[in-house]
């Protein structure tokens, strides 16, 4: 655990310094924070732009995908020398060259609930990254278990939800989405999607990370936000 910024944080991170409640007190707790991403697509690119950008310490990217050429609409981190190379490597790879200061570690395995139970232990915060209905019960049920806050983004279309769930006993993901309203619930990767949409949403998630590094009181937690892009509509719905 690190108690001072260096010179050099200080310069890089000045504007972020400058912000009423972070300061250098609060750019510390963002260089200590670990934080677990599960998905390195859609969503987790952005999101792992954002943190690694921000100057989070610690950040594990789990996944086992490999880069296809339909992926990089959507997900700006990857480019066409890296179609069929794993995303987690090739992530790892740019990350680093981005901001060489953030310790950057690779799973490559499809997170269920019992990798979960064995690597929820290690971060603070983990975010939900994924595009399937089983892989967010799972995460939910091991986020509830360890009793780590579960970063939670889904995209359909044009539209984007995120919320925070588990976060100080608040509710879970099984709260907003019950088992019984599973096969009710649309897949984004056989309907479409824009590559701004979850490029967007990854970037709120990313924010909600910060918010709960820096104990702001604006934390998505019992609310959803709801945004549809296509007719610039956005709610915040409470749970």
């Amino acid at each position: 655990m690190h108690s001072k910024l260096t010179p050099q944080e200080i310069r890089r991170y000045e504007k972020q310094i400058l912000l009423d409640h972070v300061g250098q007190g609060g750019q510390l707790k963002i260089r200590n924070a670990k934080v677990l991403i599960i998905g390195a697509g859609g969503l987790g690119t952005p999101v792992l732009q954002s943190l690694v950008a921000s100057g989070v310490g610690t950040i594990g990217l789990a996944d086992m995908d490999i880069v296809s050429e339909s992926n990089i609409p959507r997900q700006t981190l990857y480019s066409d020398n890296n179609i069929g190379k794993l995303k987690t490597v090739v992530a790892k790879q740019k990350l680093s060259e981005q901001n060489k200061h953030v310790n950057i570690l690779i799973y490559n395995i499809f997170v269920n609930k019992e990798h979960g139970l064995r690597l929820f232990p290690d971060y603070d915060i983990i975010v939900d990254c994924t595009d399937n209905i089983e892989s967010r019960y799972a995460l939910s049920e091991a986020c509830a278990e360890c009793n780590k806050p579960l970063v939670y983004g889904a995209v359909y279309k044009y539209e984007a939800q995120i919320s925070v769930f588990n976060y100080k006993g608040g509710p879970l993901y099984h709260d907003f989405f019950p088992k019984s309203r599973e096969k009710k619930i649309p897949q984004a990767s056989v309907s479409g999607i824009f590559g701004f949409v979850p490029n967007a949403a990854g970037s709120i998630q990313a924010s909600e990370v910060i918010k709960i590094i820096l104990n702001f009181d604006t934390v998505l937690s019992g609310k959803i936000l709801w945004c549809d892009f296509l007719n610039n509509r956005y709610e915040v719905i409470s749970l």
